[in-house]
């Protein structure tokens, strides 16, 4: 799967000039917590609720709400946003992986997706993310959900797939973990298959000598 497979495309954005309090207003209307700046047609930065929350005055401020108000109405986004220079950004093309992992390391909430530099295509966020993690375990759909602790060696899932095959039970998703270990030589394999009565291929998987950690509908 790549990045273009999942970003939002439709991206609300914002030009540098905008006030922030106006930039807050337009969050709130689109329900988002980011939003990309362009300035002629491209990307020169993002602003973030943060960013908003981050210029506003401290508690401890003496200024009245009058003066706080005219304050704010004369910052814009340019003079808080992180400019594109600054940016994590990932391309269209790119594997979703990528851009969880640069979520991650970056510790952000979402990445514009851009082309030829700072052409806004998309963006893609922590909540896509959550999407494609409930879509690859295929949350959503009614199934069979079996784990397995399998060897770590070539043919070991393939002789659990070929039990699953003789049952007629269609695999619509695997999925491994490499910190879920039981042991060094033990690996944890997670199988979602359409909806069957999963106790006969339970009990043929145990006679192959294949290790059945959990089982059940979903």
């Amino acid at each position: 799967m790549f990045v273009r497979m999942w970003m939002t495309k439709d991206v609300v954005t914002v030009s540098p000039d905008v006030p922030i309090m106006e930039a807050r207003d337009i969050m709130k209307q689109h329900m988002v917590r980011r939003l990309p700046v362009l300035k002629n047609g491209k990307l020169v930065g993002i602003v973030t609720q943060g960013d908003i929350q981050e210029a506003g005055p401290s508690g401890a401020t003496s200024l009245s709400i009058w003066e706080l108000n005219y304050l704010l109405a004369r910052i814009t986004v340019e003079e808080i946003m992180t400019p594109l220079d600054e940016l994590i950004t990932v391309s269209p093309d790119e594997p979703i992986e990528q851009a969880a992992h640069l979520m991650r390391k970056n510790k952000v909430g979402g990445l514009p997706v851009v082309e030829d530099t700072d052409k806004l295509v998309g963006i893609i966020t922590e909540s896509d993310i959550f999407d494609i993690f409930i879509e690859l375990l295929g949350v959503r759909r009614d199934g069979t959900r079996l784990t397995l602790e399998l060897e770590d060696r070539p043919g070991a899932l393939l002789e659990a797939l070929e039990v699953l095959k003789a049952h007629d039970a269609n695999v619509l998703s695997i999925v491994t973990c490499e910190e879920c270990r039981t042991s060094e030589d033990r690996n944890v394999v997670v199988l979602r298959m359409d909806l069957y009565d999963w106790r006969p291929i339970v009990k043929e998987l145990k006679n192959k000598g294949i290790k059945v950690l959990d089982a059940r509908t979903t």
